[in-house]
């Protein structure tokens, strides 16, 4: 071997003990790879709930028996095909009570509404609703300012609360008819306190 590429040679081994120097540990890989998942991880979950669901408390005792204050509950805020039946959390700016809501869906845009005080019936359609899965005594006679019967808007929903002899809902003008671009979600899920835990499908 020459004494020029013996040179070369060395000058190569130099060069790669000075870039392996430079680069920084398995360790310092390590450490920059977690924090770059931790990072993704947390845009993630704020994405996701703040976007897809979010987990608001129950405020005021108008859905008790199911629903009791300071429950927290899990809301799908995507799904917008609100149907009878569902519980729907609506923003403040929903309603004229200055505060968020969450209430039962009785009727969509389209559909009539009559209440029978006398009999605790409330009727959709023509139909009375058989409400004794949700109602303690499974009647509605609590009667606010709202006059019946009542034709749904489009882009609307009729809402009661399960309490019904103290909720503030579609019965008073107050909230009266709630327009769906102030519904936040759906309710899936009361999450917490765990014994109260439930799924809603």
């Amino acid at each position: 071997m020459t004494e020029e590429s013996n040179k070369i040679s060395i000058e190569e081994e130099t060069s790669l003990e000075n870039e392996t120097k430079n680069q920084p540990g398995r360790g310092v890989l390590s450490a920059f790879d977690w924090f770059d998942s931790l990072t993704l991880a947390v845009i993630v979950v704020v994405l996701l709930f703040s976007v897809v669901f979010r987990i608001p408390e129950v405020f005021g005792t108008s859905m008790m028996p199911n629903f009791e204050e300071k429950d927290r509950v899990l809301i799908s805020c995507l799904e917008r095909n609100f149907q009878q039946n569902d519980v729907v959390v609506v923003d403040a700016r929903g309603t004229q009570l200055g505060e968020r809501i969450i209430k039962r869906v009785i009727a969509t845009e389209g559909q009539t509404v009559d209440i029978d005080f006398s009999a605790g019936v409330v009727y959709v359609d023509g139909e009375p609703l058989d409400e004794s899965a949700y109602i303690e005594n499974g009647i509605t006679t609590h009667f606010e300012d709202m006059q019946f019967p009542q034709v749904v808007p489009e882009g609307c929903v009729f809402v009661l609360g399960d309490n019904r002899d103290v909720s503030m809902d579609s019965r008073s003008t107050q909230v009266g008819m709630i327009d769906t671009r102030y519904i936040i979600g759906k309710v899936r899920a009361i999450v917490f306190p765990f014994d109260h835990f439930q799924f809603f499908l």
